[in-house]
This record gives structure tokens, sequence and C-alpha cells, in this order.
């Protein structure tokens, strides 16, 4: 079982990791609106993720004759995503060190002309402005970006993880050929 949760784990960040740092190197010296990029990065989230329910299948099928139970399937799940978000966050890292990118800026500039375009008053925007300088500092530090980066990908891996061990506890649902 832990050689199928390294394999898909590993596959997942690998296809996650290298879509986030393509995408982002593409797009770093004349970024997206946000929304664009989330909607990329969220989305190739979700296409890695889908080896959470290959590896699931393949381990109910080949190892336990075409049945598990939700929580084992649960836990094989979150698994794989783990391994899969460390090599995200990894990923991460690689990213900034290749592209020079300085996101706590680019977020700061993004969260600050939110503002303005929402119409709040020069003290609001002060006030964002001075918060978004300590994130931007914060972010700047490995130690705390790491566990941030890691936790983007956190919610998508759960609720992969979630419907895959609903779906597939029951032996009907493809079962072993």
């Amino acid at each position: 079982m832990l050689k199928l949760i390294l394999r898909y784990g590993v596959i997942a960040g690998l296809i996650v990791g290298t879509a986030m740092g393509i995408t982002t190197s593409l797009m770093a010296d004349n970024p997206p609106p946000m929304w664009v990029g989330m909607l990329i990065g969220y989305t190739s989230m979700l296409v890695a993720l889908s080896f959470v329910f290959v590896g699931v299948k393949r381990h109910r099928d080949e190892a336990l004759g075409g049945v598990i139970g939700f929580w084992p399937a649960l836990g094989m799940g979150l698994a794989i995503s783990l391994v899969a978000g460390v090599l995200y966050a990894l990923a991460w890292e690689v990213t900034l060190a290749v592209t020079g990118l300085d996101y706590g800026a680019v977020w700061t500039k993004h969260m600050v002309e939110e503002a303005r375009a929402a119409g709040k008053s020069a003290a609001e925007i002060a006030k964002i402005e001075a918060d978004m300088a300590v994130f931007a500092a914060e972010y700047r530090n490995p130690l705390y970006r790491l566990p941030m980066t890691f936790l983007e990908i956190t919610p998508v891996a759960a609720l992969v993880s979630l419907a895959t061990a609903a779906i597939l506890r029951n032996p009907r649902v493809l079962p072993a050929r």
C-alpha cells in the first residue's frame, strides 16, 4: 500500500507542481487577473488529485479483492494527497527561486487595487497596505510560506479524498475486472 501511496502521490504532486511552475513562469512578467490564476491552479489540482481515485481504486481492486471500507479509502486518499501536497509546496519554492517572483508584492498590489476598485476610503486603503506589507514581509520567509502553500491544496485534497472514499466503498461502482 505504501508503494501505491508514494507512486500516486508523486504523480499527482509532479502534475500539479509542474503545472503551477510552468503557469507561473510564463505569467510572471505579465500576471493575469487573480481569478484566472486561481482557476488554472485549482483546475490543475483537481486533475492531479484524480490520481487519489486511481490509487485507491487500484488498491481496492488488486489488494483487497474489490472491496474497501470508507475509512481505509479515506485514509489512503489523504496519504496520497499528503505526498502530493508536499511536492506542490516544494515546487512553489523552486518556482519562486527560478523566477525571482515576489509573490507577496504581487498579492499586495492585487489587494490594494481591489480595495480601490471597491471604492474604499483612503484610511481603509492605508490599513490594507499596512496589513499587506506585514504579510509580504512574512511571506518572504520559507518557514511561513511552505505551510501556507501546503494549505492551498489541502481543501481540494480533502474533498477529493472524501468523494473517492464515498464512491469506492461501493464495490459495484467500477468493479474490478
